[in-house]
């Protein structure tokens, strides 16, 4: 969805992301400091969660080697809230920007590496963390159930279709929207 949030922004805002796909938290950790920069951001707007309940086994041959029954998880829940402490320590460290997680989206049942009810689970658990630290929590997941069953590429597909995409950036845009109207 960054694209349309970013078009959306264009006139109002600079809007950024780290280069391809952030993947897990883990790699998060390793690489936050050089995706802020030395920037001198006024939000910034994180997400994990996907990746890391993700289950992968090397045998696989489903793209991205996932498989939920002979996989192994990426990162436990208390693995994913480590490292999710450790980036917005690191992040409160680097930079006086306001802190905004948004919640990890619908996993559709057939998905081949992920289990639908571990998405609920992930999000507690990273909302226990971001409360912890003060962070804003914009919470899409269940807008993003909606979301996928109408504009999802599939039951066996996390992604969604242009139009889901759109729609999402809709529910970040007006995040957005309301933490720079009302001062952040």
């Amino acid at each position: 969805y960054t694209p349309y949030v970013k078009d959306y922004f264009k006139d109002k805002a600079i809007v950024a992301h780290n280069p391809g796909n952030a993947g897990h938290s883990g790699r998060g950790l390793e690489n936050i400091r050089k995706w802020a920069g030395d920037e001198d951001w006024d939000i910034i707007q994180f997400n994990f969660g996907l990746w890391d309940l993700c289950y992968r086994h090397p045998d696989s041959e489903l793209y991205g080697n996932r498989d939920k029954v002979n996989g192994k998880i990426t990162f436990s829940i208390d693995e994913y809230k480590g490292n999710l402490d450790s980036i917005v320590t690191i992040l409160k460290e680097i930079s006086d920007a306001e802190l905004i997680f948004v919640t990890t989206t619908y996993v559709p049942e057939n998905e081949g590496g992920r289990f639908k009810k571990d998405v609920r689970k992930y999000n507690k658990a990273a909302k226990e963390v971001m409360k912890k630290h003060a962070v804003l929590v914009n919470d899409i997941y269940k807008e993003s159930i909606s979301i996928h069953k109408e504009n999802g590429i599939g039951s066996d597909d996390v992604h969604y279709k242009e139009e889901g995409n759109v729609q999402l950036s809709k529910c970040i845009i007006e995040y957005l929207e309301n933490v720079i109207e009302n001062g952040y």
